[in-house]
């Protein structure tokens, strides 16, 4: 009798250990075919990683989107895959059920505006096996060169090409946004 139930318990927690890691590894999986889905700009592989809604962080800056998953896959990931970004996981672990990796980022406006690619660490919060929550810290921002950068395109587009109106569009995340951006970028690298 004792070894039937000695043995039905190491059985069980048998059981329960392979079904924590499966969910250990679903998580990391899940964060790494997002990622993969950023890189390559796919809005079809991400639909089924995300929830119903997502927020996006960046606590330094104090700044927080929120967004129906349509709205991302319509609207940021679109204006993100115009300057055609490329994403590489640099580590990535799993730490009390949420995904932190360290992800390099480079794409057309990053190179111009600070001349290397972005280093961040991200956190990939969930609920249901699907991402709910963004959170970004830059690691190697370097705000100074940036925002000179950007003030240089500004006003370098106001006085050249006032028609794009890039004031107003540079913070719009969106494809008709991003367009009117990177044509701003390009035509400042072509024109001066």
């Amino acid at each position: 009798m004792n070894r039937i139930l000695i043995t039905s318990l190491i059985l069980l927690f048998g059981l329960v250990s392979c079904k924590n890691s499966e969910k250990t590894i679903d998580k990391l999986q899940i964060a790494e075919n997002y990622f993969v889905a950023l890189d390559e700009s796919n809005s079809a592989k991400m639909e089924g990683l995300l929830a119903d809604s997502l927020i996006t962080t960046i606590p330094k800056y104090e700044y927080e989107v929120r967004y129906s998953k349509n709205d991302y896959l319509r609207d940021w990931l679109k204006w993100d895959s115009i300057f055609e970004p490329t994403y590489k996981v640099l580590e990535m672990n799993l730490e009390n059920g949420n995904v932190k990796a360290k992800v390099s980022k480079s794409d057309k406006r990053i190179i111009f505006f600070m001349g290397k690619p972005f280093i961040t660490n991200e956190i990939l919060r969930f609920k249901d096996d699907k991402i709910i929550e963004l959170e970004t810290e830059y690691v190697n921002f370097e705000e100074d060169i940036w925002g000179k950068n950007r003030t240089e395109l500004l006003n370098w587009t106001k006085e050249n090409h006032p028609e794009l109106n890039l004031d107003l569009n540079i913070n719009i995340q969106t494809e008709s946004g991003g367009k009117l951006f990177l044509k701003a970028i390009e035509r400042y690298e072509n024109e001066k």
